[in-house]
């Protein structure tokens, strides 16, 4: 097997500036690069090991904005952010981001588990985890 790691996510968006804002200021990113620069400029965000390539839109979304979880047919579904206290970043998106499922107890499956699936301004589905453990 080629040895690989982990390196970008690649977001399209409508307003860059102001989804990068919204990673920058709820989640920590911090810009780490611009290239292609002026008004089609792409810019990478970080924070810790993770990347976001965002783009901006050249074309309207074929289809309907994912709802809930996320979408159902074969694609990325949606991008999980694991947080201390779920209740504490509800409250501080409640006004930049919708809610679109949950919040969820997750006991059943892992205890202490508890999540939600929220619409980034973009519409694009983020799950904001607290309490998840790995199994092995």
């Amino acid at each position: 097997m080629a040895n690989s790691t982990f390196s970008h996510i690649g977001l399209v968006a409508k307003d860059p500036i102001r989804l990068e804002e919204f990673y920058t200021q709820y989640f920590g990113f911090r810009r780490t690069r611009v290239y292609a620069p002026g008004p089609d400029q792409v810019v990478m965000i970080k924070k810790d090991a993770m990347y976001f390539e965002i783009f901006k839109a050249t074309e309207e979304r074929p289809d309907h904005a994912p709802v809930e979880a996320g979408p159902m047919y074969p694609c990325w579904r949606h991008v999980c952010f694991a947080v201390e206290n779920l209740d504490e970043m509800l409250k501080e998106l409640e006004d930049v981001a919708k809610i679109t499922l949950g919040p969820a107890d997750m006991s059943a499956f892992i205890p202490g588990m508890r999540v939600a699936w929220l619409a980034d301004p973009e519409g694009n589905i983020i799950e904001v985890s607290e309490g998840y453990k790995d199994e092995y």
